[in-house]
């Protein structure tokens, strides 16, 4: 299978204008400020947000000063997002590099974070499409609900498949949906184009997110870029735990672990917890599912015109479904 580099080889040069460009949107007089914010762009990153704001520009009038209106500041509000998330979480690295609350501490990383999604707001303002302003402010706060609604299930052992499904699609899954449908919007795109690339990538932010959950219970700490088990020491439930919770013979030892889990505060060694879900049909069952929104996602493409970016847009869509970090 190819590699992101080899997909996104075509936009190559675009990428890297987009790259640059995020640089200087997050710069700062204040010395501080622009080492943190700069801290979490060092460490990369897979940039898929942008491109499929250049990819959906190419199905209107593709031009690379507008596309980087809307991929610079949705890919900011990604990273802003990820900030935020390190402070929540606890997390000490990402990307295998350290966090900006585990570098500096928790109100500079929050305070980063702030001034990330500020930038944000004040990049996509030179698009003159008030229906654009909308759909991004929208979806910032559905991210927030979906922030929020993740900590309040935080080691609930009641909740319920459909209560993850909604929050990855708050969390994860809008974003990348309105990053198709804001970079054919910016192009001057059809309607019936922005509202298929809508779908296409909603569905392609739940693969995302399932896989993202799958690999942190059975990826290596060199494949993901953080120990495996992150999840469940913050106390985040996810797709695979939830569905080997309902093999009864299972779900007893699951809950043992959970509570033992939150009882140290995630202070622990979870070794024993991921062994029984990697044993279990979880890991398989999350597979399965995160492919069937993987198979909607390309039927969204059915009746795009049959461009190169359609042909890019299904191969970034298989890699993000089958990828290992």
């Amino acid at each position: 299978m190819k590699n992101l580099m080899d997909i996104y080889a075509r936009k190559r040069k675009d990428v890297a204008a987009i790259e640059k460009e995020l640089e200087e949107s997050v710069y700062s007089d204040h010395p501080l400020l622009r080492e943190t914010s700069t801290h979490l762009l060092k460490a990369g990153g897979k940039r898929i947000r942008p491109v499929f704001v250049l990819l959906a520009g190419e199905f209107g009038t593709y031009k690379l000063q507008t596309m980087k209106l809307v991929a610079v500041p949705l890919e900011l509000i990604h990273m802003a997002s990820l900030v935020h998330d390190d402070v929540i979480d606890d997390a000490n690295t990402r990307r295998g590099q350290l966090t900006v609350r585990s570098k500096w501490d928790n109100r500079i990383a929050m305070f980063t974070g702030d001034y990330i999604f500020a930038k944000a707001l004040s990049v996509i303002t030179d698009i003159p499409k008030p229906a654009v302003h909308k759909i991004m402010s929208k979806a910032i706060v559905e991210m927030s609900i979906g922030e929020m609604e993740q900590i309040r299930f935080f080691f609930n052992t009641d909740q319920t498949v459909r209560d993850y499904l909604l929050r990855i699609r708050r969390k994860t899954a809008l974003l990348i949906a309105i990053s198709c449908q804001l970079g054919a919007m910016a192009a001057d795109s059809p309607d019936w184009i922005s509202n298929k690339l809508y779908t296409f990538g909603y569905n392609i932010g739940m693969t995302f997110q399932i896989r993202d959950d799958i690999l942190d219970l059975i990826g290596t700490e060199k494949q993901i870029g953080k120990p495996p088990g992150s999840d469940v020491k913050q106390g985040n439930i996810t797709l695979p735990v939830l569905l080997a919770m309902k093999d009864p013979n299972l779900r007893p030892h699951i809950l043992t672990e959970l509570d033992r889990i939150h009882k140290l505060d995630g202070q622990t060694d979870v070794s024993l917890f991921l062994d029984i879900i990697r044993g279990s049909a979880g890991i398989d069952e999350a597979d399965r599912l995160s492919q069937r929104y993987l198979d909607k996602a390309i039927a969204a493409l059915d009746k795009l015109p049959n461009i190169q970016a359609k042909k890019d847009l299904i191969e970034v869509a298989h890699f993000i479904g089958n990828r290992s970090y």
